[in-house]
């Protein structure tokens, strides 16, 4: 093991995430400071990052104190520890007790449920019922249990799993789901609490077979000519750590085993001077609620950031495969739940991507033509949970925007029916399987830095003028514009008949025509949920009513679903901070963004969903001067189509 010193040596920032040696060491100090025995699990080992001011005033050369956020779950009795160390100083900074919640699911569990299940006596029982003789090509899959208010389940650690059956070894499971059929887990002591038994469903008729080897009907097309992304000289950007230069931005990366891929200080260079734009932005949550009333599925909604941590289930990106053209990987670090080093390389794929028109103009009278190419700097990462795959993709532009979308694609989650039955919460995708009306939100926090950490949110709506003689040909309309003062105003949803949007705005900054310098935040697809208010799924989520928070900033609050949602009936989460009703007018403010799918399934979503895609944008308004991808070159020689 390295000492502290040796560790902070290859440091260059206070936001770079914790080492494997760093990590290790934490993992040591709290274990023989707090005389942990085997019993301690540890669901989160990461960089507890440093206040605000020890960031922004950091500068090169400057000492770097290293401190590590650990979340430590007792599996004797199901007890839930945070700590604080310093690295640096080998102590433990800060333990407490967090009485009464959950942390998410551990890597193990997930393996370990599995095999727990297909032992035991009464699941082999229940296979029976259903003409299953072996549990050997069954397949149990965890899925958090909720929060019902079951007596029986209070204070203990539980997952409720999904079972299938494969026809054959390397078979895709998913297309014989055992429904109905729900064994509930105990996951500290990995005992079997219940088996709930719905009743026998048919096992469908149909494979789900998605690989031409395995499939006689799935012809490979052979008329796609290869296209290949060339860099010859290499890539525009620079790496630095997990600092990364291009064109004129400056950004800082980090990683988390809950939120996945983090975004820190990211500035534009405008005019010789860097500006920033954000301090922090990342996926808060999402929450996946599913609308079938079958007892077999009415329990289910997953919140996949905080109860299955979408970081430490990442996938290791390949070159041709996930990412195209010169690859810059990052490899995520993070804690097994026994101490250990969880490694996923090539987590985070950096590249550039040609994005075609960034502007061009004609001069009819001349034929005078000039045009440039816009290009976009990607930063992304790709998660498996379960049956679901999700990609996000942070792209950042040469004219300024920033966007982010989210790539949803995998296996549908899927039922047995009764053959001739057709769902009335789903749709038939396949012979006898019911795929459940479902939507996906999307939570982001985005802390907002507009050239300063005081930043203002701006409400515009379009209306129509009255008739009157200022408009005598009735064709007036015009934005009105809020600025919200409080938390609560700031509870916002989209509304499409008067075009409202919002924007982000510094009033202590202004631009040439005196203006508050401001970015919008710019919806793209959305939606609302249909669940009921006194449904469970509210009382723990009721964040997603809305398209836009605005809060008064908290480092403490992190998750628009309270920091231990997994079995948590709800209280401390987004919905109910805001009624603190803070100001939030020329403060340090967060940005919390939903955007959500609305997924009524098609057959063409089978067996496996071609990608469907969501986001947003932050788009400088009043932020620069004027057009700031004036200064684009010229396309190359040989594809120009400018008149030199």
């Amino acid at each position: 093991m390295s000492t502290p010193e040796k560790v902070l040596q290859r440091v260059q920032h206070p936001l770079e995430p914790l080492s494997a040696e760093e990590i290790l060491k934490a993992v040591s100090i709290l274990k023989e400071k707090k005389n942990l025995t085997d019993s301690a699990r540890f669901e989160q080992v990461g960089l507890y990052e440093p206040a605000k001011e020890v960031v922004l005033n950091f500068k090169e050369g400057d000492p770097i104190s290293r401190e590590a956020f650990i979340i430590v779950l007792d599996s004797k009795d199901s007890q839930t520890y945070e700590a604080v160390i310093s690295v640096t100083d080998g102590e433990v900074v800060s333990w407490k007790h967090i009485p009464g919640v959950q942390p998410s699911f551990l890597l193990e569990e997930y393996s370990e449920l599995e095999e727990t299940v297909k032992k035991h006596p009464d699941f082999h029982a229940a296979l029976k019922k259903r003409g299953i003789e072996s549990p050997d090509l069954v397949m149990v899959d965890p899925w958090s249990v909720g929060y019902f208010g079951i007596p029986e389940d209070e204070g203990r650690r539980l997952a409720r799993a999904l079972c299938f059956v494969r026809q054959f070894p390397g078979d895709n499971a998913y297309a014989y789901p055992l429904t109905g059929l729900l064994p509930v887990v105990d996951l500290s002591t990995m005992e079997i609490v219940r088996i709930e038994d719905h009743g026998v469903k048919p096992i469908a008729p149909t494979n789900a077979l998605y690989k031409p080897e395995q499939n006689e009907n799935i012809q490979v097309r052979t008329d796609l000519k290869p296209i290949e992304i060339t860099q010859p000289e290499g890539p525009s950007f620079e790496v630095n750590g997990h600092n990364i230069k291009w064109q004129k931005w400056d950004i800082r990366i980090g990683y988390t085993a809950r939120e996945g891929l983090v975004l820190h200080t990211v500035s534009y260079e405008d005019k010789g001077k860097k500006r920033p734009v954000l301090y922090r932005a990342a996926l808060s949550e999402m929450v996946v609620p599913y609308g079938d009333t079958n007892p077999a599925h009415d329990w289910q909604c997953a919140f996949d950031a905080g109860e299955y941590g979408i970081g430490q289930l990442a996938n290791s990106l390949e070159l041709g495969c996930d990412c195209l053209g010169h690859i810059q990987y990052f490899d995520a670090t993070m804690a097994t739940g026994n101490g250990g080093i969880h490694k996923i390389p090539n987590a985070i794929c950096l590249h550039e991507e040609d994005y075609g028109i960034a502007w061009k103009h004609t001069d009819w009278r001349t034929n005078d033509v000039e045009v440039r190419r816009s290009r976009r700097l990607v930063i992304s990462f790709f998660t498996t949970v379960a049956n679901y795959d999700y990609g996000f993709f942070w792209y950042f532009y040469t004219d300024g925007r920033i966007e982010h979308e989210a790539k949803l694609t995998g296996i549908l989650n899927v039922g047995a029916i009764d053959e001739g039955v057709k769902p009335k919460y789903g749709s038939e995708v396949a012979p006898q399987i019911n795929a459940p009306i479902h939507q996906h939100f999307f939570n982001y926090r985005i802390d907002t830095q507009i050239d300063g950490q005081k930043n203002s949110v701006q409400e515009l709506n379009t209306v129509a003028s009255k008739p009157d003689s200022n408009n005598p040909n009735l064709n007036g309309f015009y934005a009105e514009t809020t600025t919200f003062k409080t938390e609560l105003e700031a509870q916002r949803t989209m509304n499409l008949a008067t075009a409202r949007g919002w924007k982000i705005i510094n009033p202590n900054s202004k631009n040439l025509v005196d203006e508050p310098v401001g970015y919008d935040l710019v919806p793209g697809h959305n939606c609302v949920p249909y669940l009921h208010d006194e449904s469970s799924v509210i009382k723990r989520a009721g964040f997603i009513k809305n398209h836009l928070h605005v809060t008064k900033f908290d480092r403490d609050q992190m998750y628009a679903s309270g920091k231990y949602p997994n079995q948590n009936k709800g209280g401390d989460t987004l919905e109910h901070w805001v009624k603190a009703n803070r100001s939030i007018e020329n403060e340090d403010i967060v940005v919390w963004y939903n955007m959500g799918v609305h997924h009524i399934v098609r057959p063409e979503d089978w067996p496996v969903m071609p990608t469907a895609y969501i986001g947003f944008e932050l788009k400088p308004h009043g932020f620069f001067d004027r057009n700031p991808a004036l200064d684009l070159p010229r396309p190359t020689k040989g594809t120009s189509c400018c008149n030199k």
